[in-house]
């Protein structure tokens, strides 16, 4: 029904509208036009940004025109507003006294102003003014006052948060889903592999919604900052979460979605091509901070984990370096999992359950729920696998097996694809199960899932068998150098009796030949061949005696 049809008995109203109450007019009739709840937040965000007006101004106007009609916004835009119904000299005494209340560092609240009003007027014989007349003739100085903060800086504008972006606009954050921002740090906590070698300090990313301040995503890994850790932290965040009973999780993470802007810090890994590809196929807009400190939503948290969830566990190393505790690395007994499922379990029974200072009486993930302009739309999580998960190449081997960090991979259909080179991505909190694609005409085209043999029902992250190999080498190559040495040795034994035994034989034979010789014989041409065979035994004797020396020497 048009404004025009459904106004034909009232033609001096519509006479009324100025161009700006048209204007509104129009977008309030295509607002009220059927249609689901997504579309209409679709539409809200719309008339938003048509009207230049937050999405409550929008709202309140659309409940004004189904309450009261075009009369409603007439009221709402009437050609005197702007005007005050009281004396001007009144009028001017109140702006004065505002200004002058608050030069240099003397603060006088609108109260204030109020209460001197009443008395000057009393003094002229006027009749005084209310104190709501008092804050809509104050109000335009104190918003001017709010625009020139917000210039200087992003912050809290009453209720609302805003945004400063490097690019020079702000970001006014208004529901769920509408912002994310994310960041990484070192945990301050030492972790050990599963046979208890430290590892180490670990990173962790995180994602949050700012309008909620509910966490959305995280990343926990050994992996430095990089474009790739913060598509794996993104992508938990968009995808719906579930978790195995060894969680002992008493509540659900519950969030899911996709951001409308992606807020982070300049770091490299957030200016990436990577990153910018994502956000393109994805459907939504990273910017950058304007400054540091625009960061304190996402790094108050970081500090919150530190006291509340690291400093309780063993290996904590503090935030001070040069104040480590002495025994941190002594008492360091957590895997890289078992630190993940406490830091789930504080997420999702703890903090998200709590209420958010500014929030209200809303716990954190109520406010995300309620904050919803519709329900979040579920992306395909293949095409979050192309998009995120971690790769690498590897060449397909004979009877259709992959080779992948010294792990053994069997996948159905890779047996016609022997030979050929083909992507595999994965997720580093679990190898046992890797994907594959194949490029064709500069796109990856998914093939098959492929599993790690003897470890199906399995679950190995990519530390963990990065550890695994590493032992093994050691011990192996520990074995290796004994064995070696034990040989050598041994080699040495036998050469050295083998060489003494020799030794005595030959020295018999000397001493025997000559006491029959002079006794019995007399000296004959086979005495003298004989002598002869003794002097060639003594210099393969002289040459045994040099390559044992050698022996020894080696």
């Amino acid at each position: 029904m048009t404004i025009d049809n459904q106004f034909s008995d009232s033609p001096e109203l519509i006479s009324q509208l100025s161009p700006e109450d048209q204007k509104i007019a129009d977008v309030i009739e295509n607002l009220l036009q059927p249609c689901d709840k997504k579309t209409y937040g679709k539409k809200l965000k719309q008339a938003s940004d048509q009207l230049k007006k937050s999405v409550r101004t929008i709202q309140r106007y659309v409940k004004q025109w189904e309450e009261n009609g075009l009369v409603g916004i007439l009221q709402n835009n009437r050609a005197d507003k702007g005007s005050y119904r009281i004396d001007p000299r009144l009028q001017d005494f109140i702006l004065k006294t505002y200004r002058e209340g608050n030069k240099g560092s003397k603060r006088m609240t609108p109260k204030q102003v109020y209460l001197r009003a009443v008395v000057q007027a009393e003094n002229w014989g006027i009749k005084p003014p209310s104190h709501m007349t008092i804050y809509r003739i104050l109000n335009p100085i104190i918003a001017e006052k709010e625009n020139k903060k917000r210039i200087r800086s992003s912050g809290w504008r009453g209720s609302q948060l805003v945004l400063s972006t490097r690019s020079g606009t702000e970001i006014d954050v208004q529901y769920s889903n509408h912002v994310w921002q994310c960041d990484h740090t070192r945990a301050d906590i030492l972790l050990v592999d599963q046979f208890g070698e430290l590892l180490g300090r670990p990173w962790i990313t995180i994602v949050v919604d700012t309008y909620s301040r509910c966490i959305m995503g995280i990343n926990l890994g050994f992996d430095a900052p990089s474009s790739q850790v913060v598509t794996l932290a993104l992508r938990h965040a968009i995808l719906p979460k579930s978790y195995s009973s060894d969680y002992e999780l008493h509540e659900e993470w519950g969030t899911y979605g996709k951001p409308e802007y992606f807020y982070t810090d300049g770091g490299k890994d957030f200016r990436s091509n990577h990153l910018q590809q994502i956000s393109l196929q994805l459907g939504f807009t990273c910017h950058l901070r304007s400054r540091p400190s625009e960061g304190g939503v996402v790094e108050r948290l970081f500090k919150t984990l530190n006291t509340e969830v690291f400093s309780t566990l063993p290996g904590y190393t503090g935030a001070n370096v040069q104040e480590r505790p002495e025994d941190a690395e002594k008492e360091a007994c957590l895997t890289l999992k078992e630190l993940e499922i406490l830091i789930v379990r504080y997420i999702v029974d703890n903090y998200n359950q709590r209420i958010d200072a500014r929030m209200g009486e809303q716990t954190r993930f109520q406010r995300w729920e309620s904050g919803l302009l519709s329900t979040p739309h579920i992306i395909p999580e293949r095409e979050l696998d192309i998009c995120l998960m971690k790769q690498s190449r590897r060449k397909v081997q004979k009877g259709g097996h992959l080779q992948f960090e010294n792990l053994i991979y069997k996948g159905q259909y890779l047996a016609g694809y022997e030979g050929e080179t083909v992507i595999l991505r994965y997720d580093p909190r679990d190898i046992t199960g890797i994907l594959i694609y194949r490029v064709e005409n500069n796109k990856e085209i998914f093939l098959t899932r492929a599993y790690a043999t003897d470890l199906e029902g399995d679950c190995l992250s990519l530390t963990d068998a990065k550890s695994s190999v590493k032992r093994i080498r050691e011990k192996s190559k520990n074995v290796h150098n004994k064995s070696i040495l034990m040989e050598i040795q041994q080699r040495h034994l036998f050469s050295e009796k083998k060489t003494k035994k020799q030794i005595q034989q030959e020295e018999q034979k000397q001493i025997k030949p000559n006491t029959s010789l002079s006794i019995f014989k007399p000296e004959t041409e086979m005495d003298t061949q004989v002598e002869s065979s003794q002097e060639l035994s003594e210099e393969d004797l002289d040459i045994e005696m040099i390559d044992y020396g050698n022996l020894q020497q080696y």
